[in-house]
């Protein structure tokens, strides 16, 4: 990973784009994700946090200027560092809900990843001083549908893909699905493949979440990382997956060594994608499609 900046949310970037639908967006900036705040007429939801507290106490800020008085609710996409290791802050403030797979994650990897990330430098060190990793208020079973008040928000996890415990978001009468890192923009796909830690993305099962999202027909797609988009933004990220695994496999099938097969794939989907950032992630991705089977 090249070296990161600090990665600071900027609630004054928030744009609306629907009808009392909000991005605060990440700007391209690394370990930013794109925060959701989505608004009924009895109470809001904040989707994902930022990396440490004094993010997540912007976003509760924020939230709690547009919610006026209405009920908070919390979800994360993922339990990812920088979408929930800021849900401690709104402990008393906000609902937390989460699926019982990303549950899971927070508990058992969580510590980890709050050990990995503090040794990514000193700016993400700093943001995660203090942090406490979060304990849902509510965790459930399968899907989990939230009325707002005139506006159901649906909760959808998606089994394994970019992790065991991820889930969609989707606002149904806004046509906007928020996806986490399942989609990316302007970047390679990120694959946390950290064996033997954590091994549970799945280049598979990742391109069949997202054939099945594909055939939802957002309107709008607000990816983990990156500018938000049409649903363009889930067939790119799909169309790189099916390149990555087809590359890989064509050479792992040939008995090519992991070591050629990575550094052939690497060379090749870099010509094709010049302009995108995150080439580090090419590297895991191939590793885990070479250990998974067709």
């Amino acid at each position: 990973m090249t070296e990161l900046t600090d990665p600071a949310v900027r609630v004054s970037g928030a744009r609306e784009i629907a009808p009392d639908l909000l991005v605060i967006p990440n700007d391209h900036v690394d370990l930013v994700p794109n925060i959701g705040v989505v608004g009924g007429t009895e109470a809001v939801l904040v989707v994902d946090t930022g990396i440490g507290n004094a993010n997540a106490a912007q976003v509760l800020a924020f939230a709690r200027e547009v919610a006026k008085g209405r009920k908070l609710y919390l979800t994360t996409t993922h339990f990812h560092p920088e979408h929930a290791f800021g849900a401690q802050v709104f402990a008393g403030e906000a609902t937390y809900l989460v699926n019982r797979a990303q549950a899971a994650d927070l508990a058992t990897k969580g510590p980890g990843y709050l050990e990995m990330f503090r040794g990514l430098g000193e700016p993400i060190a700093r943001r995660l001083d203090g942090v406490r990793l979060p304990t849902p208020d509510v965790v459930y079973d399968g899907a989990r549908d939230l009325d707002l008040g005139g506006r159901t928000v649906r909760l959808r996890p998606t089994g394994r893909g970019h992790t065991a415990g991820d889930q969609v978001v989707e606002v149904p009468d806004a046509g906007v699905l928020f996806t986490g890192d399942l989609a990316e923009t302007g970047q390679f796909a990120i694959f946390p493949w950290f064996p033997p830690h954590d091994t549970d993305v799945s280049g598979v099962g990742w391109l069949a979440v997202l054939d099945r999202l594909v055939a939802t027909g957002p309107r709008v797609v607000v990816p983990g990382h990156g500018a938000a988009g049409d649903s363009s933004v889930l067939t790119d990220v799909r169309d790189y997956l099916r390149e990555l695994r087809d590359e890989t496999w064509r050479r792992r099938d040939s008995a090519m060594g992991v070591a050629e097969t990575t550094a052939e794939v690497r060379a090749l989907l870099v010509e094709r994608h010049p302009e995108w950032a995150g080439r580090e992630w090419i590297e895991p991705g191939v590793a885990c499609l070479c250990a998974e089977h067709g």
